[in-house]
């Protein structure tokens, strides 16, 4: 009987290309390691000397004949192959060029993303490019070459427009990535109108990536209907599908409190922990909470802010008599040379507007006296004194305001500053009770200058009342305190005060592994470390704060970075521990990321961009809002380079 043999394929036999081939045939070998002709540029598929030898019999006859073997073939041949270098040298050249190019548009389509600008910045920016290029590069030799390339720079509305898409993309795409590897994140969401009055859902998630904490816009979601609950809601859960993102890794929610958010059958939170297999922690913004506290003020101290507003408008709002008040400022050598406008939108606006106003207060009565314009309260004790005890408690609400918005902080530090604050309005009533006004430089200056008799028990009430808000809100955190308290003081954890059913926690094996980082003195002396450097940073905030050094404040290490360094230096046999401790971290306490988010909104989509679509709005905020950085060459390499129209 006949035997079938296998047919043998030519790619395991192993052929190499053999360097005379080139003399003989005038082929080279290309990067895939193939042979390729030096005289008709066409590939072969196999290294066979046969089949290059057909190759150059057949199609290349004539220049067989007049370069025969030897001399006269090896230098045509090294001709041919000098050609063919650098023709593949001026292709090299373009696509590298041309990916110069594309990198370079990336890089102004960010900034002007970024800084919140029109896409037609771009050609503006081009335009100052070569411009000032014309005389930077004056004196050099390459002066037009220089020029040519910036004018390369696609750089076109419509150009900048699809670069920050693409950029959007591409920071979207590693976010996800970074949220697959995670077992526990946060979301923080709040809605507000942009200047088409449609409802935006701004979604921040908060996580533990490998390089430490992420608070990150996942998304813009308009609502182009109803904004319930459940609108909310489903706006939200089809973001994180579309995403890939499991809702049961969802540890937190934060909200602004609204009843669209809290509603107990239809709100926000509720429709959205049905659809989670697990227990969650739901906060109301800390910052937000603060702020409601701060709204105890009787109905008089209130009405003192809105006639200060209301006087601030009468000389800033009319043209006329604002430039009238600045020329008398300056006529009686004022501190300051302009009052300024108060904006319900900006958090400190409210202090700045009354500490400005009270330095001003002698010129603002002189002018006004001047014009004709009568307010009577303005030569009332009473509602001096009222006006005074207001910028003093303003004053100090402010205080607790910058430190609650900064950057980087712990749910635990937090809530530290707000539990302090309760205790300092007790000191403030006891200040009153002994009638000292200590911590009142305001309204004490005011008795000392006036002789006036202060209503003591009037003032004394309004604090302990703001004192009673702030007892009966935050319970949510304060019932979370040990849990929350974990990732700065391991060591002194009680494991039976902690909350283990948010975060699947092996119990037993986190009891197992406390007890061992406790008694070894290498990983336990890390905490003791820690707490060092935290407190090295709390006194540079201090400092930094009594200087008003807030660029320094601003480029200070952030709390939670220098906790998540710590934590991840612990080896994974530790894993329980770490779990929790990246978890708790994960958590937001407060949605003031969503609150600066829509502050960019509305910069973005101004009145003179409000045709901006939604999905261009997403990519503009996004770029605005990230830590992430898009990648650049990746972008790049996928572009086909082309000048600018």
């Amino acid at each position: 009987c006949l035997k079938s043999y296998k047919q043998r394929k030519t790619e395991d036999e192993n052929r190499e290309f053999k360097v005379e081939w080139t003399e003989l045939f005038a082929f080279i070998q290309n990067s895939n390691g193939l042979p390729t002709c030096l005289i008709c540029q066409e590939k072969l598929a196999h290294n066979k000397k046969s089949n290059l030898e057909r190759h150059f019999t057949t199609k290349h006859a004539s220049f067989g004949s007049k370069y025969p073997a030897g001399d006269a073939r090896k230098k045509a041949v090294e001709e041919l192959q000098t050609s063919q270098q650098k023709s593949s040298s001026v292709f090299n050249y373009w696509v590298q060029s041309s990916n110069n190019v594309n990198i370079a548009s990336f890089i102004v389509s960010q900034e002007i993303a970024k800084r919140g600008k029109p896409y037609t910045d771009g050609e503006y920016i081009k335009s100052c490019f070569i411009n000032a290029s014309e005389e930077l590069f004056r004196d050099f030799k390459n002066k037009a070459e220089i020029l040519n390339k910036i004018k390369e720079l696609p750089l076109s509305a419509k150009t900048v427009k699809d670069r920050t898409v693409k950029m959007s993309s591409n920071i979207t795409n590693q976010q996800i990535e970074d949220l697959k590897l995670v077992s526990a994140l946060s979301i923080a969401v709040d809605e507000s109108c942009d200047i088409n009055d449609t409802a935006q859902v701004s979604l921040f998630v908060r996580f533990i990536s490998s390089t430490g904490p992420k608070e990150e816009l996942l998304g813009l979601l308009p609502l182009k209907g109803q904004t319930r609950g459940e609108d909310i809601a489903n706006a939200v859960i089809e973001c994180m599908e579309k995403h890939h993102i499991p809702l049961d890794k969802i540890v937190s929610i934060s909200t602004d409190g609204a009843k669209s958010m809290t509603g107990v059958r239809k709100g926000f939170v509720s429709i959205l922990t049905e659809k989670i297999n697990h227990e969650i922690l739901v906060y109301h913004c800390i910052v937000h909470q603060e702020a409601l506290c701060a709204q105890t003020f009787p109905e008089e101290i209130c009405n003192v802010m809105e006639l200060v507003i209301k006087i601030v408008n009468t000389i800033v709002a009319k043209a006329l008599y604002h430039r009238q008040f600045k020329e008398f400022l300056v006529e009686m050598e004022s501190e300051y040379a302009d009052l300024l406008l108060h904006n319900k939108v900006r958090w400190l606006s409210r202090g700045n507007v009354l500490k400005r106003f009270t330095s001003l207060l002698l010129e603002i009565k002189a002018f006004l006296l001047e014009k004709g314009v009568d307010y009577p309260e303005l030569t009332d004790d009473q509602w001096i004194q009222k006006f005074y005890f207001m910028v003093d408690v303003t004053s100090h609400l402010n205080n607790l305001n910058r430190k609650l918005q900064e950057k980087g902080n712990t749910i635990f530090s937090m809530l530290e500053e707000v539990i302090s604050f309760k205790n300092k309005l007790s000191l403030f009533a006891q200040d009153f009770e002994r009638e000292t006004l200590i911590h009142f430089p305001s309204l004490l200056k005011h008795r000392q200058e006036n002789n006036s008799v202060i209503d003591i028990y009037y003032f004394k009430t309004a604090i302990l009342n703001m004192r009673e808000a702030f007892l009966r809100r935050f319970q949510e955190f304060r019932n979370s305190m040990a849990t929350l308290a974990f990732v700065k003081k391991p060591l002194s954890a009680d494991v039976t005060e902690l909350n283990f059913s948010l975060f699947n926690i092996d119990i037993g094996a986190f009891e197992m592994q406390l007890l061992e980082l406790k008694n070894k003195e290498l990983w336990s002396s890390k905490f003791e470390r820690l707490n060092a450097d935290l407190e090295k940073l709390e006194k540079n905030k201090c400092d930094f704060s009594s200087q008003h050094k807030w660029s320094a404040l601003k480029d200070l290490e952030k709390e939670d970075m220098i906790i998540f360094n710590t934590w991840n230096s612990i080896p994974d046999s530790y894993d329980q521990l770490k779990k929790l401790a990246f978890a708790v971290l994960s958590l937001f306490g407060s949605t003031y990321s969503c609150e600066q988010s829509f502050s960019s909104m509305n910069l973005i989509k101004s009145t003179l961009r409000n045709r901006l679509i939604d999905e261009n709005l997403e990519s503009c905020l996004k770029l605005k809002t990230t830590t992430y950085k898009p990648d650049l060459s990746k972008l790049s390499k996928e572009m086909q380079g082309h000048c600018s129209h």
